[in-house]
């Protein structure tokens, strides 16, 4: 990496976790905050809840064109701002209309950003650095939003909803930081991405050359599954398991999360230097495997109520394995999409990923509390262990499809250099004159 790539990521990354650390503020009580604090019922609650999911929806099939065609700076500015908006509408708003309103903001806003930010550590990455790169962003958020998290909880009051409006006002603040901080960068050309923002005639095939790309097609049915049994279930049909089934107390369901974020944070690095040279198809279907056995922990402490520190244990466990599967794709999917994607259409290819994440995450919660309110907890517990098998298999299918540089760009990257080191030696030999 120059120097200039060096010092883009870094600003860009310093502003990532400040808006994660604000994030962290608002939303563990975002809930609570409109049902009770503001008095609209849980109903509204669930309405807003669905309105940021809708919003990024809406806005993500045609964000990748924008950042393609204007690139991923102005995109994200726009996407700070409406987020800082809604952030701060959310405060202010004491009807259900205000309410639901300032959630679309925020969602259009935070989804906006989430691709516009990773074209930009595409753009200040080579494939080489790209998985550190985005292990790092995943960190920080994690870290940021876990911090963050920690301190709303000290200055929240439910009696007071004047409390609530300063933990949205950082919030708001803190997406004003991101958008001053990514302002500044002067995003540098790589050989990965120059001459990235295409004409308006190149752009309008950027769907049609997705779709065409079975690898890229593959990757999002991956994702899908992916992020449907795992962040789709975490406050749905897993807490829900957890409360009626195991029986643990919403404090210790609290343990459990802190569990998950205090695996990413601690293993993260450690995982990185262990996955970054293997093939990103085998790591991901190894999260698979660790994924199915966190589903099969999480069922075998329903069926343990004459042992509850044992099924307690295991089910903070199964939040922990999660945490350990979720530090492992950080350095591979998003780094994976980045290199599946044309110059041309890295914005196109990171909305588009996007866009499929927040299916599953409309999807996941959804089917997920149905089968919880039926109570079908058995049957529940079946189709996630199935969905984590599938991931494995899914995985091992899309490798076939990737080539070297794909699969393990550092690798690859070590063989180019030994190959051409060889080429001067023997270069260097063939010059070499001969003794008579």
């Amino acid at each position: 990496m120059t120097t200039a790539m060096g010092a883009a990521l870094r600003r860009i990354q310093l502003g990532n976790a400040l808006s994660a650390f604000g994030n962290g503020f608002t939303v563990p009580f975002l809930f609570i905050y409109v049902s009770q604090v503001r008095n609209l019922g849980a109903s509204t609650a669930g309405i807003v809840l669905a309105t940021f999911a809708v919003a990024a929806l809406v806005v993500l099939p045609l964000t990748g064109r924008v950042i393609d065609r204007r690139g991923p700076l102005p995109v994200a500015i726009a996407g700070t701002v409406s987020a800082a908006i809604g952030s701060m509408g959310l405060g202010l708003a004491d009807s259900q209309s205000l309410v639901v309103a300032a959630a679309a903001a925020l969602g259009a806003g935070i989804a906006v950003i989430q691709p516009s930010l990773a074209t930009m550590i595409v753009w200040c990455s080579t494939p080489t650095t790209r998985s550190r790169a985005f292990a790092m962003q995943f960190f920080l958020n994690n870290l940021g939003l876990g911090v963050g998290g920690l301190l709303g909880g000290q200055l929240v009051d439910t009696s007071d909803p004047s409390s609530f409006v300063r933990l949205f006002a950082i919030e708001s603040a803190m997406f004003l930081v991101l958008g001053a901080a990514i302002a500044t960068v002067r995003l540098p050309k790589v050989p990965k991405v120059e001459d990235a923002v295409p004409t308006d005639e190149s752009a309008k095939g950027g769907w049609r050359s997705l779709t065409a790309d079975r690898a890229m097609v593959q990757l999002c049915v991956l994702g899908f599954v992916m992020f449907f049994a795992c962040y789709g279930q975490f406050e749905s049909g897993l807490a829900a398991f957890a409360v009626e089934v195991t029986r643990i107390s919403p404090a210790t369901l609290g343990i459990a999360l802190a569990a998950n974020t205090a695996a990413i944070v601690l293993a993260q690095f450690v995982v990185l230097k262990l996955v970054e040279r293997r093939r990103r198809s085998r790591v991901i279907a190894l999260v698979g495997l660790i994924w199915t056995v966190a589903w099969i922990a999480a069922g075998v402490s329903g069926l343990m109520p004459g042992a509850h520190g044992v099924a307690t244990a295991l089910l903070i466990s199964t939040y922990a394995l999660f945490g350990i599967g979720e530090s492992m794709l950080s350095p591979t999917m998003a780094p994976l999409v980045a290199d599946l994607a044309p110059a041309r259409l890295v914005g196109q290819y990171n909305s588009a990923f996007a866009l499929v994440k927040q299916l599953a995450l409309a999807v996941g919660p959804a089917v997920g509390g149905l089968m919880a309110g039926g109570g079908m907890y058995v049957a529940y517990i079946a189709m996630l262990i199935v969905c984590s098998l599938g991931i494995s298999a899914l995985a091992l299918r899309m490798g076939r499809r990737l080539t070297p540089e794909q699969e393990t760009p550092l690798r690859a990257s070590a063989a180019r250099t030994e190959t051409a080191d060889r080429a001067v030696v023997v270069e260097k030999a063939d010059r070499t004159p001969v003794s008579v």
